[in-house]
């Protein structure tokens, strides 16, 4: 078999000549539209591989031969595999995600190696967006998942060594960060094309509920799912009857069979307090989505419902009447607010203030299913989110409904700082493993994808009764 060309991030590497399974050939930016193009034009073999680590990989025994071999079986225009890494001398499997339609997320993990059919790249040439200095290669895999199947094999055919990389926490924030505000302007932009190349671009939305629709007890009710939060559920609580408004509110907590003394002190509280409604559920198997629709169908419910979760505190005493007000002169079916991300002492850690600054009015509904997540704290017109329901999972709940609102409602936007996000061990992203940093990935893709034929089928749908 010919080497396979190799096209590798880092200019210190040679081509390595000998019985090398590939042929290493320097590119210092394959993120670019020029330097993705010169890629694309120099291979000459029917397939090309990229390398987005600064370290090359070592080849497992035939692995190449058998990437080259899964691809021709399957018209792969894409393929990619597990590997191992290899971490003071062991070998520990890193698994990847299959690929989805609506793995439309530009830090989806492929892993460091990526093969590529090379007809079906030049063929995309005219295809791909010019000037692009961060996005080309997301450009391109988006292309190409137009043109044919992008491939998983679930075997690990390479060993990566391991180098230090950045923290969870800062890899998830990495896309509100400022500084990565030009690459994320472009990464919105080749996603756009691709969602109407596909069909699923949704043109701006402007169009909100009825706010009179329906009888509400009061204007609005802080709701918040709890199970085991005796270290912090007070100052929720706390946090929520301090506010000070000009309509009557409420808070509804859904205790979720808690055992450590956190529903003796909610019952307490509310003794002491009556717009405090402690509900337990008669069912077990509630997730925070399952919790969340048991408040808002609870009579005492609002006509808006407002998150805090039982970590937090709101950033002063007027957020709730803020939310309230910024529904009326928004006219939004859900409402996202921003936060600071602190300790227990309520210190700034980073990344700091979270305030998802890249939603736009034009394209924030369809920008929506590039990234993962709309920010936080979320509020709803409870009569809209009464009539679409909420997954009844523990994770992703918020994006769900974010994706499905958008759909159809404007999505209202408030960049001041609404709430704290307090950060300790158990908050749920903690200490989080590759196996369940997968299965979260795994789940916000297939809403994307549930959301993307959604409105594919809306679209057509569109266009038929138009005819």
């Amino acid at each position: 078999m010919h080497p396979l060309i190799l096209f590798h991030t880092a200019n210190t590497l040679r081509n390595t000549g000998g019985d090398s399974p590939w042929i290493v050939a320097e590119q210092s930016n394959p993120y670019s539209s020029e330097g993705m193009k010169a890629i694309i034009e120099a291979s000459d073999q029917t397939y090309f591989l990229i390398c987005t680590s600064p370290n090359l990989p070592e080849p497992g025994a035939y692995a190449l031969e058998r990437m080259v071999q899964v691809a021709d079986d399957t018209g792969a225009v894409l393929l990619y595999s597990d590997y191992n890494k290899r971490e003071n001398n062991t070998l520990k499997t890193h698994a990847l995600n299959d690929y989805q339609v609506g793995s439309l997320r530009d830090d989806f993990d492929f892993g460091p190696l990526i093969l590529v059919r090379t007809a079906t790249a030049k063929a995309l040439l005219k295809e791909l967006m010019p000037h692009l200095q961060a996005a080309a290669l997301y450009d391109l895999r988006l292309a190409l998942s137009r043109r044919g199947p992008i491939v998983h094999l679930n075997e690990r055919l390479y060993t990566q060594v391991d180098t230090k990389t950045s923290d969870l926490e800062t890899k998830q924030f990495a896309y509100v960060d400022p500084k990565n505000r030009n690459t994320q302007l472009e990464m919105e932009a080749v996603c756009t094309q691709h969602l109407k190349a596909i069909g699923a671009w949704l043109p701006p939305i402007n169009d909100g509920p009825d706010f009179e629709q329906g009888s509400f007890p009061v204007e609005a009710s802080v709701i918040i799912p709890v199970k085991n939060r005796i270290r912090t559920i007070a100052d929720a609580i706390d946090s929520v009857l301090s506010q000070e408004a000009p309509f009557p509110f409420n808070l509804i907590i859904i205790d979720n069979h808690s055992n450590d003394g956190t529903t003796a002190l909610i019952a307490d509280r509310a003794q002491k307090d009556t717009r405090i409604v402690h509900l337990i559920p008669k069912r077990d198997d509630l997730g925070i989505g399952g919790c969340w629709q048991a408040g808002i169908n609870h009579p005492a419910c609002g006509r808006f419902a407002v998150q805090l979760d039982s970590d937090d505190v709101y950033s002063d005493n007027h957020t709730l009447a803020t939310i309230v007000n910024a529904f009326y002169t928004q006219r939004c079916a859900m409402l996202v607010g921003s936060y600071r991300m602190c300790n227990f002492q309520l210190e700034t850690i980073p990344p700091g203030i979270i305030d998802h600054k890249e939603w736009t009015p034009e394209n924030g509904h369809n920008n929506a299913l590039r990234i993962n997540g709309l920010g936080a704290p979320r509020a709803f017109h409870t009569a809209t989110l009464r009539a679409i329901g909420i997954p009844n999972t523990s994770y992703g709940e918020d994006y769900a409904l974010g994706l499905r609102l958008s759909r159809r409602w404007k999505i209202g936007r408030l960049y001041e700082v609404l709430y704290l996000c307090r950060r300790w061990e158990d908050n749920t992203d903690a200490a989080i493993d590759l196996a369940k940093l997968n299965a979260f990935n795994h789940y916000k893709d297939q809403l994307r994808s549930i959301e993307l034929i959604a409105r594919q089928r809306l679209n057509a749908g569109n266009k038929t009764e138009s005819l």
